[in-house]
């Protein structure tokens, strides 16, 4: 009995630490360092080489926005789909028309940028720690609704580079990576939006989010694109002034 009360007083112990390590505050990197980050986020979203293979991230929380959204209108979700293209699908149960399933259409686009934010608003706090933390458990719920291989691949991939940074390098790496990572949300949101409205003028994208939430509104496809650029470069810009500014 003594041996097993010594164990959980030390299990618990051990919990206690970790998880003050998680939630205390560590001081935010030299503005030359988030600058610098901004700048590195900016290449991998503007060039055209290394957008395709960074661009998963922005589907995963694209998708996460639909399903989210569908949980909170009260639809079944039934599962996503992430593909090797960057492409995805959120597919969910309930009425084909009202306002749940425009919420959850509506969704999609926004939601990096309200991650984005999410973070920054973290950061801002100097929850370097918590951030990168939560953004694991956010990938993990996530998870449990992927039903094909490549998107396993693509969530736990994810999941496992922010592991390694938050477990196995120092503070002021994983300072830069979480800085880094919010930055790629803001920015990497805004991307999407103008190829989305690329793709509806060359006609390619027929049952594009837009182009369904015209269906069910019957608002122009072209206001719905619009409202998805004043939110993400609106976010973006709130985003940018918590983590530079404020």
């Amino acid at each position: 009995m003594p041996i097993l009360t010594i164990t959980l007083a030390d299990g618990l112990s051990r919990v206690t630490t970790a998880m003050t390590a998680v939630t205390e505050p560590q001081p935010e990197p030299p503005r030359e360092v988030v600058l610098a980050t901004a700048v590195l986020a900016l290449a991998f979203v503007a060039s055209r080489r290394l957008w395709p293979l960074t661009r998963t991230v922005i589907t995963i929380a694209h998708e996460g926005g639909h399903a989210t959204a569908a949980l909170l209108a009260r639809r079944r979700l039934r599962g996503i789909r992430l593909h090797s293209d960057t492409s995805g699908v959120t597919l969910s149960h309930g009425r084909p028309t009202g306002p749940g399933m425009v919420f959850t259409a509506a969704a999609g686009y926004v939601a990096p940028t309200l991650a984005g934010v999410g973070y920054a608003a973290l950061l801002w706090l100097d929850r370097i720690t918590a951030a990168l933390w939560l953004g694991v458990a956010l990938l993990a719920l996530l998870l449990i609704a992927i039903r094909n291989v490549y998107g396993v691949v693509a969530v736990v991939g994810t999941a496992a580079v922010i592991v390694g940074v938050a477990q196995f390098t120092e503070p002021r790496v994983q300072a830069a990576f979480a800085y880094a990572f919010a930055w790629f949300l803001l920015l990497g949101g805004v991307r999407p939006v103008f190829e989305l409205q690329r793709l509806r003028r060359l006609r390619l994208a027929p049952d594009s989010d837009a182009d369904q939430l015209a269906r069910l509104t019957r608002v122009p496809g072209l206001l719905w694109v619009g409202w998805f650029a004043l939110m993400t470069l609106g976010g973006a810009t709130l985003g940018g002034w918590l983590l530079v500014v404020a």
